[in-house]
């Protein structure tokens, strides 16, 4: 079982919606993705979302959990097919370093990334850096940067 994680900037365009879904169809079909952990934070976390949703009525085997860096103040609505949860290992971390150590464990939890990151010195990047070191296949949707 391939596990993917997503980072991607707050401000990504709707048109990288289309190659985002023909990516993860590649990486379910030919790369054996089939467990997709998603952040919760921007517009790129929303897109990746939806779109894995979509798929599950054609993949039913996915399993979609988004992984929270701390408790929502309000109930999520995700669909039945998705679960959410803190990492065990955030549930003492300080609200303002939850985000780091959430992303810093999808890393360490991930075979493959995939990424909407180019703007330098934004936090995309930098976790973008993090996977690679780390020894993640990244794969990036940004082809105009």
């Amino acid at each position: 079982m391939a596990v993917c994680t997503f980072f991607g900037h707050r401000d990504v365009p709707d048109q990288v919606a289309s190659r985002l879904r023909e990516l993860l169809i590649y990486l379910i079909e030919k790369k054996g993705a089939t467990h997709f952990l998603v952040g919760n934070q921007g517009k790129y976390d929303q897109m990746v979302l939806r779109i894995l949703i979509s798929l599950q009525r054609e993949y039913p085997d996915m399993k979609i959990e988004v992984v929270l860096a701390y408790l929502p103040r309000k109930p999520l609505s995700l669909g039945e097919a998705v679960s959410a949860f803190v990492p065990e290992a955030l549930e003492s971390v300080p609200p303002r370093f939850a985000i780091d150590k959430r992303n810093r464990w999808m890393i360490d939890h991930s075979s493959f990334a995939v990424t909407y990151a180019w703007k330098p010195g934004g936090n995309a990047v930098n976790y973008k850096e993090i996977a690679i070191k780390k020894g993640l296949t990244i794969f990036e949707l940004s082809q105009e940067h």
